[in-house]
């Protein structure tokens, strides 16, 4: 620090000497991790005077702020505040300053002087524009390698310390800190208010101090109390009192024993957060990451990071691996915000690890619980009372982890939950923000592969950890982690219900527009869960070479057809947050190879690439992850695989018929219409690239000549989502064999599974989901949905020539032996099994 500056008196520079010589001593060992990352998204304007603002004077925040900003090139706290009107003795200020020698107490005054002379300044037009910087600095809140019992204990928490406290802190945490730069408030936006300077200094004063309440609270979290005090708490509510008196009757016992029965539930449920342990927690998880991953990367977090501090935040991620929560915790901790209470469910509640994950914030809740009122009321409330403390929160809507890549359809209970509680006690508005994670290759590879193959799921237990020892063995490629639109829910209840803020519910009462409200709120996280995929090239590979007959292509074919697939996804946006790998083609085939994923044969007239045999069912999965990026190509293409030409109108048709099973299943973000020019938007861009010829004259669509690189490319794009369509004419053919009125969904639902899993064993189709009962299930109800089908007097399935429409359809989209194939397999109605 030069304090040699002739514009600065002696006294100045004998005060930044001293500064100076302090500074130099602390960063021996103090090292802070500066946040936004990057800093740029702080967008300062470094052409107005900046003055920094701290919550409260300790002379460690102010050096570690000089210190930062001199290694930045932004303007010194410690120097003066150069401004028209006179300048002020330095470029900080602080909104509480504490006094006494060794017991410090927090002074009592209504504002910062420096803030009044600075306000007022502006507001009588002395000064142009002054922008505040709220700055807020952390020891102990960014930890690196280093660790031990010292730095544990004394960490950053709600109680301010004295001068021993924060000096041996320093000490011990002192290359652990963060510092967080918050956005600009402009005093000149704040003085075009016309509120004069007394009601301005007033309203800045309660932004400023509301804002650091806020920032601290998402860094540290809300000051939890003890597990037990919450717990009878719980027990002492309203609602679960009633609930044991409701218990103890129905059960002819004391009241006592169902309260016991009630503290057990609350003891299985409940949380023991523990600070201590996050911060060990994190010391271990960097190591693993660092040693199965490549890299771990995040997309869009910056957004977020500026109104999580002014929510009530829900993390809604995708499930995917049991390595989705840990990875959610952790880059929510080295970003500044405190780790979210995360709903696991009781099956991993397993002696030594559910302790561990309690303390890291898990708690536990079964898989149904509606019969169950007392767990019920003690769930409930316990959720509650988190969400109201202004405890981040994390759960899956998914309920489960996905076996075939896709996005499940979401579970309401845990959504309603929320909401419900919300309704009650509105305290602070609620974000969910859902998040895309997509693997290159995944910890559970050989159990998803073993149950995709028809083998049951195990239940977890503690030998699983021991597989632990072969997973750090093995490298799994990145993991990208992407930010989606966060989804405000105040803003949705404005949408189903104007006045939902004057009615007043009770704890059991729910709302009739809350079933919609719930429904709309978990299709708009999934939807907006896939808007921030990443593609990675896994995702690539598994896309085109699934779609050969032997899963195997020439090398250079391969290459153009990814560089067409990079070019698509650049030049088709699917949303402004899909992300996608910065390789090239031949990189991501070497990619491919070093994972284990592919493999390159020699040959004489060319080196093919082709799908390792083990990874078939695997594959499959990271090509689902994406498939919805693929809807609207795969069905344009899909339309030139059985005829030569075709008008756009009728592709338009085609896509209008199958388009709201295609959003249901995909949670396409967009209506019909969007749809539709999509569609048209992908045809455009194939005429444009050469994939097609569209005639002048009639508009007519054309596809190039068999045998062709075009062709070949086009082929390849249109059975992307070719079982996807499959399965919906199983279905259609199956109705139309059998008639109108003949069978009910329980037998509809039977024969499509069966006739599926049939058809599968006899082509040798790898994809896992195209006998996937559930989706039939699913598909079956949306047809009813749509009026496609209906129930008549004897409970049976009845339906028009709507079926025969879209069985027409599928002649462009499906070859005669295909179609044919499945009307000879399709059966007639079948008597239940008793076994089934």
């Amino acid at each position: 620090m030069s304090t040699d500056n002739s514009k600065f008196g002696l006294l100045t520079r004998l005060k930044l000497l001293w500064f100076s010589w302090l500074r130099s001593i602390l960063h021996l060992w103090v090292k802070a991790r500066v946040l936004p990352e990057p800093f740029e998204d702080l967008e300062l304007d470094r052409d107005k005077p900046i003055c920094w603002v701290i919550d409260s004077y300790e002379l460690t925040t102010l050096l570690i702020l000089d210190k930062t900003c001199e290694q930045r090139g932004l303007p010194r706290p410690l120097w003066p505040l150069r401004l028209p009107s006179g300048d002020e003795p330095r470029s900080y200020l602080a909104l509480r300053r504490k006094k006494g020698l060794l017991i410090r107490r927090t002074e009592v005054r209504r504002h910062s002087e420096t803030l009044k002379r600075l306000v007022e300044n502006v507001c009588e037009g002395t000064e142009k524009d002054i922008h505040l910087v709220p700055v807020t600095v952390l020891i102990g809140r960014a930890p690196d390698k280093e660790t031990g019992i010292a730095k544990i204990f004394f960490t950053e928490s709600w109680e301010i310390g004295g001068r021993l406290w924060r000096f041996v802190n320093s000490l011990v945490n002192g290359r652990h800190t963060m510092i967080q730069f918050s956005t600009p408030l402009s005093l000149r936006t704040l003085a075009d208010e016309q509120l004069g300077p007394a009601r301005s200094l007033r309203k800045v004063q309660r932004i400023l101090r509301v804002h650091f309440q806020r920032v601290r609270g998402a860094a540290i979290g809300p000051d939890l109390s003890h597990r037990r005090t919450v717990i009878d708490a719980v027990l002492r509510s309203e609602p679960v009192r009633e609930a044991i008196e409701e218990q103890a009757r129905k059960d002819n016992s004391t009241e006592y024993k169902a309260w016991k029965q009630g503290r057990k539930y609350a003891f299985e449920i409940a949380a023991n957060y523990s600070y201590a342990f996050v911060r060990v927690a994190y010391f271990a998880l960097t190591w693993f990451w660092n040693r199965i991953y490549d890299g771990v990367e995040l997309y869009h977090f910056r957004s977020f990071q500026k109104l999580a501090p002014d929510h009530e935040v829900i993390y809604v991620p995708c499930h995917r691996s049991h390595i989705d929560y840990l990875l959610v915790s952790y880059f929510v901790y080295i970003n500044g915000l405190v780790p979210p209470h995360i709903a696991a469910g009781v099956n991993l509640n397993l002696p030594v690890l559910g302790h561990f994950l309690r303390m890291g914030g898990g708690f536990f809740l079964r898989r149904s619980f509606r019969s169950q009122k007392l767990y019920s009321a003690v769930f409930y409330e316990y959720l509650s009372r988190i969400l109201a403390n202004g405890t981040a929160i994390e759960y899956f809507v998914e309920g489960t982890r996905s076996r075939t890549g896709r996005l499940l359809p979401p579970k309401g209970g845990m959504l309603s939950m929320t909401v419900r509680s919300y309704l009650r006690a509105p305290n602070r508005p609620i974000l969910f923000q859902p998040i895309y994670v997509g693997y290159e290759r995944l910890v559970e590879g050989s159990s998803y592969t073993a149950e995709l193959s028809g083998q049951q799921k195990k239940s977890e237990s503690l030998t699983d950890l021991l597989k632990v020892f072969g997973i750090l063995r093995q490298r799994y490629g990145k993991v990208h982690v992407s930010f989606a639109e966060p989804v405000l829910l105040d803003q949705l209840l404005d949408e189903v219900s104007a006045d939902w803020r004057s009615q007043a519910l009770g704890t059991e009462e729910r709302p009739v527009w809350l079933n919609p409200l719930v429904a709309r709120l978990g299709n708009r996280i999934m939807t907006g869960i896939n808007e921030a995929t990443h593609v990675n090239p896994v995702n690539l590979l598994a896309s085109i070479l699934l779609t050969t007959r032997k899963l195997a292509m020439d090398r250079v074919e391969l290459e153009q057809q990814l560089l067409l697939y990079l070019d698509m996804l650049r030049d088709c946006r699917f949303s402004e947050r899909v992300s996608y790998t910065n390789k090239t083609p031949a990189e991501i085939i070497a990619y491919g190879v070093e994972l284990g994923a592919v493999e390159t044969r020699e040959h004489p007239l060319g080196e093919i690439v082709a799908v390792c045999a083990a990874q078939t069912v695997l594959l499959a999965y990271f090509r689902n992850n994406v498939s919805h990026l693929l809807a609207v190509p795969s069905l344009v293409a899909s339309c030139f695989l059985n005829v030569r030409s075709i008008k756009p109108e009728r592709i338009r048709r085609i896509g209008r018929s199958i388009f709201p099973f295609l959003k249901a299943e995909l949670f396409l973000p967009m209506d019909q219409a969007a749809f539709e020019q999509a569609i048209d938007r992908q045809i455009d861009w194939l005429v444009e690239r050469g994939l097609l010829e569209q005639t002048a004259e009639s508009g007519l669509l054309k596809c190039p000549e068999g045998g062709s690189r075009d062709e070949l490319q086009l082929r390849i794009m249109g059975h992307s989502l070719l079982q996807t369509f499959e399965r919906y004419f199983i279905t259609m053919a199956i109705l139309a064999k059998n008639g109108s009125g003949r069978l009910t969904r329980g037998e509809l639902e039977r024969l499509c599974y069966l006739t599926a899993q049939r058809i599968a064993q006899l082509h040798e189709i790898a994809a896992p989901e195209f006998s996937d009962r559930n989706l039939f299930r699913q598909f079956i109800s949306l047809l009813r949905d749509n009026g496609v089908l209906t129930i008549n007097a004897a409970e049976k399935l009845a339906f028009d020539e709507m079926i025969g429409q879209i069985s027409d359809d599928a002649r462009f989209i499906l070859s005669t032996d295909i179609r044919h194939g499945i009307m000879r397999v399709a059966p007639q109605v079948l008597h239940e099994d008793p076994e089934d």
